[in-house]
């Protein structure tokens, strides 16, 4: 038999009367508020100020730390050698970063070789607009044996970066933790598995590096455990945000191993649902296990000529190297066969430590949330607290915020854009701060009016009950369509519900229900508050939305104590009625005062100057057989500078179809004096209906990329092959139908063979290359000091085309 209900004084009805609202229907009702109020506030402030330190980057360790400990003073050394200057795939600054690399592995003893060969693409990043994609690679792999090794450990980065900027961060920042990795690991006892470090040239062409290693090197035959270092930003914690399915033994070793343990299955989820690769990808594809991370904050520099090695966070490089240096010792002393697990665990930071729990808790414990906060519904009703009409529409009010608040950051963002088209293009502002501030005090603002103005007619019960129960229900739909995620609702929504349920059946004049609600409530802090920090830098503020959202699911895990802040529930007449509503109104008001102050201080500091320089993109394409050119650009709404050479819209997939089928912005441009690409026929046989050609495509200047499109109209290619690499045959739309494209092509140019079933007695081929830079271009004026370049793999290209017919 249960306890007694909780007794009620003879002013409070155990079921008030219609139309008579009770003196209080609260969860809790402390003697002196205001004090409640303030030492629940200031309990809850403590516990996310406790949150976000333990999310805080590690103090970069000088150059003289001990030998065996990672220093971000030493790895920085190679960061300012590897990033000197921009060093694409192929081009003579890539050459002299990879003798760099080898040189340092070489000089740690390492066993250390140069993959020289020609890849395919791997993943979705790459190929293209184009069309199959393959690329001239040369890894650079060095190996640590094991005494007694289970498998391998890699550890990967790429070497190359962008033809925009010099990639102080992406990604010469993993390359240096990784030497400094090696090195640190060279200075001690040999690990009992091998350590093999990857260093892969063409992740930002193609992945193809990694695609090369992962299918033919003959290290990688046999599988094993990968460890990627990335980055998409200057700062922040270094995020494992992505791993291989059946991650729970995986996601053990990362928690106790890594000293700086930041990561979340819901970043995992999400980003198994998004198009989106990095190395990783292509050992994933080849049955690899392991764990991707990266430092993603600061990303208006990413890709850009802004990403050097001043830009850099020490701090982030030296968590990125305390994580790999401590996961490499761990995985290189466990038994690596017993790393597969049969499910995924569910895990999210705590102060300290990473929380973890298999994957098949997930759906009880989400049911398990649902059953308190029916129980709380049920007790909140049997108290007198609401009827079940106030229940019902408390539940179904609680959707307003939930809608409200992302809804509206989405719109203060259109907002702010139209005021300042230029980050359109940008992945965050230079200095999102204020921003990210205005979209929490706008959902505040949501929060508090929302609760203002229905708290009153609906009671704080029932709508501390409806804002549980929506957390409850999302918890199951996640439970079921992104199991690592339920985590964020379904423990907050838990947590409220047994502290809502401590609260009603304890003494309600004293301090144990605020303590019980105000407990409740940290939960949701611990969880719920750095998976809002951590949103903003993955999703940019262009989705602010979502981390309005997570913010408003925070504030309902909170009410009992929001409510705290409101006087008395009802029984208030005239003069004092009219005092209660404005007390209810001052956080609603501040809030949203404070929501426009912030975006309007973001605005006025986050201006664009030569330090950070508003974003453009502009292309060259010529056609060398007809002499006519054009300026293009990606823009959407060009910046002022842009539009000095746009003027119009157009598709340029029948002139270029290796710069994809799209819409671009054009205009016209002087004709340079440049050559096209070399087509040879080597040979040229007929046999079986089928046409087979053997050509030579060779650049004529430093190029980047080269392509070849055929014309279906003309011929129907059956098979392809590229030095000697079997392609795969993937009908376009559109007049050029097949077409492959080569990244860093030797100067001998690349030997291409094509089986076609004629269609008429030509067949047209369409071969193209690019190089980067437009300084030399006729025509061409230079930036403005405060006008940059966005971040884009076609930015400064300089196209050349040319028509052949065979």
């Amino acid at each position: 038999m249960g306890a007694p209900p909780t007794p009620v004084t003879a002013d409070v009805p155990l079921r008030p009367a219609r139309g008579v609202p009770p003196a209080d229907r609260a969860l809790t009702r402390p003697r002196r508020r205001l004090l409640a109020a303030a030492a629940a506030l200031v309990a809850l402030a403590a516990v996310g100020a406790g949150s976000l330190l333990d999310l805080r980057t590690p103090a970069p360790r000088p150059a003289d730390a001990p030998a065996g400990e990672f220093s971000a003073a030493r790895a920085y050394a190679d960061v300012q050698v590897i990033a000197a200057r921009s060093h694409v795939a192929g081009s003579p600054a890539n050459d002299q970063v990879r003798a760099h690399v080898e040189q340092k592995l070489r000089g740690l003893g390492l066993e250390t070789q140069v993959q020289d060969t020609v890849a395919p693409e791997a993943g979705q990043l790459s190929g293209a607009a184009g069309g199959a994609t393959v690329a001239r690679v040369r890894n650079v792999v060095a190996r640590l044996p094991g005494t007694d090794p289970t498998g391998r450990v890699f550890l990967v980065a790429h070497y190359d970066s962008v033809q925009t900027g010099p990639g102080g961060n992406d990604d010469a920042a993993g390359t240096s933790a990784i030497l400094e990795v090696a090195r640190a690991l060279s200075t001690g006892p040999r690990p009992r598995n091998d350590i093999v470090f990857v260093l892969t040239d063409a992740e930002e062409a193609c992945l193809c590096g990694a695609a090369a290693f992962a299918a033919s090197n003959p290290l990688a035959a046999d599988g094993g455990v990968v460890l990627n270092l990335e980055a998409r930003g200057s700062t922040g914690p270094v995020i494992m945000f992505e791993t291989s399915k059946n991650n729970a033994k995986l996601v053990d070793v990362f928690g106790r191993a890594a000293p700086h343990p930041v990561g979340t299955s819901f970043a995992v989820e999400i980003y198994r649902a998004l198009p989106n690769d990095t190395d990783f990808t292509a050992f994933l594809d080849r049955g690899f296990v392991g764990l991707n991370s990266a430092y993603i904050d600061g990303g208006a520099i990413y890709h850009t000529p802004l990403d050097t090695p001043a830009a850099m966070d020490r701090g982030s490089l030296q968590q990125h190297g305390d994580n790999a240096l401590g996961l490499a010792r761990e995985f290189g002393a466990v038994d690596l066969t017993e790393l597969r697990s049969g499910h995924d665990a569910t895990y999210f930071p705590l102060p300290g430590g990473l929380a973890r729990y298999p994957g098949w808790l997930v759906l009880p414990l989400a049911l398990l949330a649902v059953l308190a906060v029916a129980a709380l519904g049920w007790l909140t009703r049997r108290s007198g607290r609401a009827g079940t009409g106030r229940l019902v529409a408390g539940f179904g009010l609680a959707l307003v915020p939930i809608v409200a608040a992302p809804v509206a950051a989405q719109l203060l963002w259109l907002a702010i854009t139209a005021i300042r088209p230029g980050y359109a293009e940008l992945l965050d502002p230079y200095r999102p701060i204020w921003y990210r501030l205005a979209v929490l005090a706008l959902a505040a603002a949501i929060l508090f009016t929302w609760y203002a103005l229905t708290r009153r007619r609906i009671g704080p019960a029932a709508l501390a009950v409806g804002g549980l129960a929506w957390l409850a229900l999302l918890g199951v739909l996640l439970a079921v369509a992104v199991p690592g995620g339920a985590y964020l609702t379904t423990l907050p929504a838990l947590a409220g519900a047994l502290g809502g349920l401590v609260a009603l059946r304890t003494r309600q004049t004293g301090p144990w229900p605020v303590v019980a609600v105000t407990a409740a409530a940290a939960v949701g802090v611990v969880i719920l508050l750095p998976t809002v920090v951590l949103l903003f830098p993955a999703l940019g503020m262009a989705m602010g939305g979502v981390a309005a959202l997570v913010a408003v699911l925070l504030g309902l895990t909170a009410l009992p104590v929001v409510d705290l802040l409101h006087p008395q529930a009802g029984g208030q007449r005239g003069l004092l009625a009219l005092r209660a509503r404005r007390r209810a109104a001052l956080p609603a008001g501040a809030a949203a005062v404070a929501a426009v102050v912030l975006a309007g201080v973001g605005l006025a500091v986050d201006r664009f100057d030569a330090a950070h320089p508003a974003p453009t993109h502009l292309m060259y394409a010529m056609d060398a057989g007809t002499g006519q050119a054009r300026w293009l650009s990606h823009e959407t709404d060009p910046q002022p500078w842009t539009d000095g050479y746009v003027d119009g819209v157009a598709s340029v997939a029948d002139d270029f179809p290796g710069l994809g089928d799209g819409e671009l912005r054009v205009g016209p441009a002087q004709a340079a004096s440049l050559p096209a690409p070399k087509l040879d026929v080597l040979a040229d046989t007929s046999a079986g209906g089928e046409r087979t050609l053997r050509l030579r495509l060779t650049p004529q200047r430093a190029v980047r990329l080269t392509t070849l499109h055929v014309d279906t109209t003309t011929a129907t290619v059956l098979r392809a092959e590229v030095a000697g690499r079997t392609v795969p045959v993937e009908p376009r739309a559109g007049r050029w139908g097949f077409g492959l494209v080569f990244h860093a092509p030797p100067p001998e140019g690349v030997e291409v063979t094509l089986t076609l079933r004629p269609i008429a007695a030509q067949v047209a081929l369409r071969a193209m290359d690019a190089s980067d830079g437009l300084d030399a271009l006729p025509g061409f004026r230079p930036r403005p000091p405060a006008v940059g370049v966005v971040g884009s793999h076609s930015s400064e290209m300089l196209a050349v085309a040319r028509t052949y017919p065979v």
